[in-house]
């Protein structure tokens, strides 16, 4: 398949492919529980914090994993073109959106990871099994990468606030294909 056959089957296309749906919506229940999850551990000095902390560190180098995996199928794949009537002020926004969220996707758990890093903790995966250090020890760099971390999730929250407003938007008063195309496949 030549290069310009690719790039028209992807304009034709209505629906992301099954594996871009399925990474999509795993996840996207992955982050709603990284952020509660996030939320949690540091509201609570209960016995309950290192629980907190053992599911925050392996589901964010799982959604660091996940998240190079999406760019790759996305960088492939394409996506469905969007609607020829959605005003080009949308269009900027959708675009400009989805790059924040898979800039954010990447930049949390490596900025979570430094963080750990920078203050001198493992990031436990499983048991004994965790990930190698990929900042200097500096208490200085943890604080600045901690405020980071915090900030940047919240940037996250509100970024899939708005993509959650905007999917619900075309999906109940648009009607225009753009919520079905990765909500259900081709029928």
């Amino acid at each position: 398949m030549t290069n310009t056959s690719r790039r028209v089957s992807r304009r034709v296309t209505r629906h992301f492919s099954p594996l871009a749906r399925l990474l999509h919506w795993t996840m996207a229940v992955l982050i709603l529980a990284m952020l509660f999850i996030g939320v949690a551990m540091v509201a609570t000095v209960s016995h309950a914090h290192a629980t907190l902390i053992a599911l925050h560190r392996p589901l964010g180098i799982a959604l660091l994993l996940l998240a190079l995996l999406r760019v790759a199928v996305r960088l492939k794949n394409g996506s469905p073109a969007l609607p020829d009537d959605m005003p080009a002020l949308q269009r900027v926004a959708a675009k400009a959106s989805h790059f924040v969220l898979y800039g954010l996707f990447i930049a949390m758990p490596l900025i979570g990871w430094a963080m750990l890093s920078a203050g001198g903790y493992p990031v436990t995966l499983f048991g004994a099994w965790h990930l190698p250090a990929i900042m200097p020890q500096n208490v200085d760099l943890f604080a600045l990468l901690r405020a980071l971390h915090t900030w940047l999730a919240l940037a996250l929250f509100a970024t899939v606030l708005a993509h959650l407003a905007a999917a619900l938007f075309h999906g109940l008063i648009r009607r225009d294909g753009v919520f079905s195309s990765m909500a259900r496949g081709e029928r």
